[in-house]
């Protein structure tokens, strides 16, 4: 496997993009629908199409014979209108030839099957056959449309994901151990610590993937496996870009990334792309029954706004949102998909309510996106996603509500030119880190009831930012610190070598770090750190972990501040799922729990290390102590916000900043309409109306307002 150098490229975009997936390839049995495609781009506002997803089999429709005469004119067209193209390589779904004469290009499950034909993704990394054909197609786009008037991008691929299990793969994994481990069987087993229940492995031959019908509970055997596939999706990928590059030098790639998804470790492709991209597709209205999957996610049995719902899915997005602003060093990112309407795969499939398709796309822009873009432009006739939403429904014309959205939405966009390419200044980070998470999860005890929910307290403690608006960037654990004034690591289970001493040296430089409970417990193999936990953090939190108590659902303890304590906080909070018993060594206590056989023990401390201070919360504690806490510690550390002015329940505000000009959204998520006083001494400007702003917005039902000044202070 060879990695490819990371692009120095820093691409920013001139105007904000909308647009959406255009599929061509499956109606050119119909040029009516073709000609009305290019007839209602323009009357949609949109400016961008990705072109080419998923369509191998009309690029090459037998092995070597090309067909790129629909495309050319595609393009031409496109081009005709001042419509630029994010043109795609075709690798997410092979055509049948390819599969029926060569098998191999087809993955194994862990359970050592292959594959039949069918679905998409469904294809081997490894296969020199399959990365074969990939580089060839893609050579020929490169070498066609690399000078195009209509190219803008390039979109690799579609959704990286997955896994394969074949003997080509196998072997792969054992190259890959061997270099890992320096070509030392022993130091694998000593990683992996085989020699539990007898699992030594003497020959490199003996080594496999994890089975369901052979080993699983190897962890650390585990957590290189899902390294590996992040590495070999790595390799795929460059090895799709490589071409790309050399036929089109100067011409930027991305690819579309899904959030937070588990199987891939994203800030491993991030480096190999000139741009970030994502697909969003929250389950926006859905009530109490639609709260269950984002329940899941987030820290506590009770929602932070009981009768502000929306408000959830408005924070879990801006997590994403910002997480994908973060992989590329704060580099605005493109929203490659959401829907304009609805989904067809989510468990429900709700309508947009009214004002909601113009708030969730200018919430991603508010977050750092040039782009809005839509999955799709128009609604297949058939297959598995014909019901889901597009621009353009089967009706065929441009008279209906979703078309108005998106045409009024790309108006929007064009006033907002200026906002393009502008950055987002940040002071808070939010560690969440995939291979933390992968070991988190896959550790057996302290709970296995799915309580754990890493990704949801890391949103928990972001939350309390996000409603006073106060951007924050979500980064892995090797990130560099130093633009920050505070640090917050919930959970960090597993240590890499470095990330200790990179968190004592910011602390020691006046930085504030939080952590909490479940830290410091495994290095980067899973193994346990000896000699207490937090292991590598002990001294800059100053303190040992002895025990943790794991609570039965239902079941709570209590942590009581007293008076005095130098946060000002008082009264009791509950405590439930985890609470950690802490022996404090060097650092002071700020809150102890009230009952059980610890009571009286440490529950929330702070350490004095250097000129900073590093917190420690010993127990889930819940929003409500989450927001109190880190109230204190915003305005302690004078955490600038986008607007200095308190904003009501469900409403945020988020800030862009080109250096001389603020571009301030005020976002609504709440089904009332709400009003928002403005700083006094601030002189703003409407952006879409270009009046000057004084007094208070009125922010209607899910409604945005986009000022323009300088408030940040």
């Amino acid at each position: 496997m060879t990695m490819r150098s990371v692009p120095a490229t820093v691409y920013r975009f001139t105007r904000l993009l909308h647009g959406g997936d255009y599929n061509p390839d499956q109606w050119l049995h119909r040029p009516d629908i073709l000609r009305e495609d290019l007839r209602m781009m323009p009357l949609a506002n949109c400016n961008v199409m990705s072109v080419g997803i998923f369509a191998w089999t009309a690029l090459e429709p037998e092995e070597g014979v090309f067909t790129f005469d629909w495309l050319d004119r595609t393009m031409d067209d496109l081009a005709a209108r001042d419509i630029q193209v994010l043109l795609a390589t075709p690798s997410g779904a092979r055509p049948t030839w390819m599969a029926a004469k060569y098998p191999e290009v087809l993955r194994v499950g862990p359970n050592r099957v292959r594959n039949l034909y069918g679905v998409r993704h469904n294809h081997c990394y490894t296969s020199p056959v399959y990365r074969d054909k990939v580089r060839l197609i893609n050579a020929r786009l490169a070498e066609r449309y690399g000078k195009h008037p209509a190219l803008l991008l390039w979109h690799v691929s579609n959704e990286y994901g997955g896994e394969c299990h074949c003997p080509l793969c196998q072997e792969a994994f054992r190259l890959w151990l061997r270099r890992r481990y320096g070509d030392d069987l022993q130091r694998v087993n000593e990683a992996w610590n085989t020699s539990f229940w007898s699992h030594t492995y003497t020959t490199w031959e003996q080594i496999e993937s994890p089975a369901p019908h052979g080993e699983t509970l190897v962890h650390g055997h585990n957590l290189d496996w899902k390294r590996f596939v992040t590495d070999q999706t790595v390799d795929f990928m460059c090895h799709e870009i490589e071409p790309l590059r050399q036929g089109a030098p100067g011409v930027p790639v991305t690819t579309n990334f899904m959030g937070d998804y588990p199987g891939l470790n994203y800030w491993k492709l991030a480096p190999h792309l000139d741009v970030i991209s994502w697909d969003s597709y929250p389950n926006w209205h859905m009530g109490p029954v639609g709260y269950t999957p984002l329940n899941s996610a987030l820290d506590g049995a009770q929602p932070l706004w009981p009768d502000r719902l929306e408000a959830h899915w408005g924070l879990f997005v801006a997590f994403l949102h910002n997480l994908n602003r973060s992989l590329r060093g704060g580099q605005p990112f493109l929203l490659m998909e959401s829907t304009p309407s609805v989904t067809n795969w989510q468990p429900v499939s709700t309508l947009k309510r009214p004002g909601m398709h113009r708030l969730s796309s200018l919430q991603a822009v508010a977050h750092g996106s040039d782009s809005v873009m839509y999955f799709q432009w128009r609604k297949s006739r058939g297959a598995s996603e014909k019901f889901h939403g597009a621009v353009v429904d089967h009706v065929g014309h441009e008279h209906t509500r979703v078309f108005r959205d998106v045409a009024e939405l790309g108006r929007d966009l064009r006033r907002l030119t200026p906002v393009a390419g502008s950055a987002t200044p940040v002071e808070v980070a939010v560690v969440f880190d995939w291979e933390n998470r992968w070991a988190l999860e896959d550790a057996k005890g302290p709970r296995n009831d799915g309580e754990k929910r890493y990704l949801g307290t890391c949103i928990s403690h972001a939350a309390p930012f996000w409603t006073r608006g106060i951007p924050f960037d979500v980064i892995d654990m090797d990130q560099d610190l130093s633009r920050y004034k505070l640090v917050i690591a919930p959970m960090l289970y597993l240590l890499r070598p470095g990330v200790a001493d990179r968190l004592e040296a910011f602390v020691k430089a006046g930085g504030v770090v939080v952590a909490t409970y479940l830290s410091g417990w495994v290095d980067e193999n899973d193994l346990c750190f000896l000699g207490g936990f937090p292991g590598p953090l002990r001294r800059v939190l100053g303190l040992w972990s002895e025990e943790i108590d794991a609570l039965a659902i239902g079941k709570t303890n209590a942590v009581r501040f007293g008076p005095g304590n130098p946060m000002g906080l008082s009264g009791e909070y509950p405590a439930h799922i985890f609470c950690d018993l802490i022996h404090a060594e060097g650092a002071e206590t700020l809150a102890a729990y009230a009952k059980d056989f610890y009571a009286g023990r440490p529950a929330v401390t702070v350490n004095a290390f250097g000129k900073g201070r590093a917190y420690y919360h010993a127990a889930r504690m819940g929003e409500r102590f989450l927001d109190d806490f880190y109230a204190v510690l915003a305005n302690d550390l004078k955490l600038v916000r986008a607007l200095p002015v308190d904003l009501p329940a469900g409403v945020t505000a988020q800030r862009r900043s080109d250096g001389e000009r603020d571009f301030i959204f005020v976002m609504n998520f709440n089904e009332q309409p709400q009003r928002v006083d403005l700083p006094p001494d601030g002189a703003f400007t409407d952006m879409m109306t270009g009046e000057a702003v004084s007094g208070a917005l009125t922010l209607e039902t899910f409604g945005v307002r986009v000022i323009q000044g300088k408030a940040s202070q």
